[in-house]
């Protein structure tokens, strides 16, 4: 397999699990950054000319066949309003990530089709879908799914590369960035672990130019990081905690849902109740891993860590079932 560009690595870990035809507060931000990825690699490639505190874009880089679909999306939104081919280092990033829902939607197509033709991403039901709510009254919704495989190689090779000592490439300092910036770092960082990457990032701004000059910038909005962490609290008040890190208090609310799956017999033993949880995910076509058996299951769904908690639903009947909530790591 060929390998994939820093835009592409990154959308294959920020959209698993995401609503494939909805602009969530989630998704917005993981498009932001991969807009901003996408001058980020022209950048690393030496497509840009320094001056002094200027970055020039190459005017032969404008008309280059190899460059790729989603950048030529960011590149033509950037200068719709401007005809100058130069900004500062932050102006670059900050102006990728300040497109349009249209426009972010323009480049969601081109990253997602060319993962897509790698056969690295797939759109199924969401997982919402197998809520009993939803079944009974058979609304169709869907998200993305990574390729398991990958998504396993990208987040495991990040995991190795930040966690374990050693320089980093500039690719790397690129990713962590990104990540940082789109609230993932505690989807594949437990919340211990976060304490060292916060002294990976104090590291790395001091030994490094690229990280002294990327990490200063931010391009997540604070209005949505608000609403993300009032319903994050929300959810923790209702149901169950969700971790969001010391130092990274940027917690994602569109994968937490709370999928009540009801079972075919009431008071059934555990093992009849994961069979009958298993059979409905597997009919809607995800792909599941049983990692913990028992009373409350640990499942892997779609590359995505949830417990299995019993539970009912009260009415005139009340329905026996399992209770799917997102795992921390």
């Amino acid at each position: 397999m060929e390998d994939l560009t820093l835009a592409q690595g990154f959308a294959i870990i920020s959209l698993n699990a995401l609503d494939s035809r909805h602009m969530t507060t989630a998704k917005r931000m993981a498009l932001r950054c991969i807009s901003a990825a996408a001058i980020l690699e022209l950048y690393l490639k030496g497509c840009f000319t320094e001056k002094e505190e200027q970055l020039v874009l190459n005017r032969e880089v404008l008309v280059q066949p190899n460059v790729l679909l989603y950048q030529a999306e960011v590149l033509r939104h950037i200068f719709k309003k401007k005809t100058s081919l130069e900004g500062t280092f932050a102006w670059w990033l900050m102006k990728a990530s300040a497109l349009s829902d249209k426009s972010l939607k323009k480049v969601e197509h081109a990253i997602t089709d060319s993962l897509k033709g790698l056969n690295l991403v797939e759109e199924i039901p969401t997982l919402l879908g197998c809520d009993l709510l939803y079944v009974t009254a058979e609304i169709t919704m869907r998200e993305y799914r990574s390729n398991s495989l990958e998504y396993n190689r990208q987040v495991e090779g990040t995991r190795s590369e930040v966690l374990e000592e050693g320089e980093l490439t500039d690719e790397d300092i690129a990713k962590l960035w990104l990540l940082r910036e789109s609230a993932c770092l505690n989807e594949i960082f437990t919340k211990k672990e976060l304490d060292n990457v916060l002294i990976r990032f104090n590291e790395l701004y001091q030994s490094s130019r690229l990280a002294k000059r990327l990490f200063e910038v931010c391009i997540h909005h604070m209005a949505e990081t608000a609403v993300k962490n009032f319903l994050s609290f929300k959810k923790q008040i209702m149901s169950t905690p969700v971790g969001t890190g010391i130092n990274f208090d940027f917690p994602f609310i569109e994968r937490s849902q709370s999928v009540f799956i009801d079972t075919e017999a009431m008071f059934s033993k555990p093992e009849k109740r994961l069979e009958d949880v298993l059979k409905r995910l597997n009919h809607y076509g995800h792909e599941v891993t049983v990692i913990r058996a028992g009373v409350v299951p640990l499942l892997k769904i779609d590359n995505v860590l949830y417990e299995a908690v019993p539970d009912a639903v009260m009415g005139k009947i009340p329905i026996q079932g399992m209770r799917l909530r997102r795992y921390q790591i």
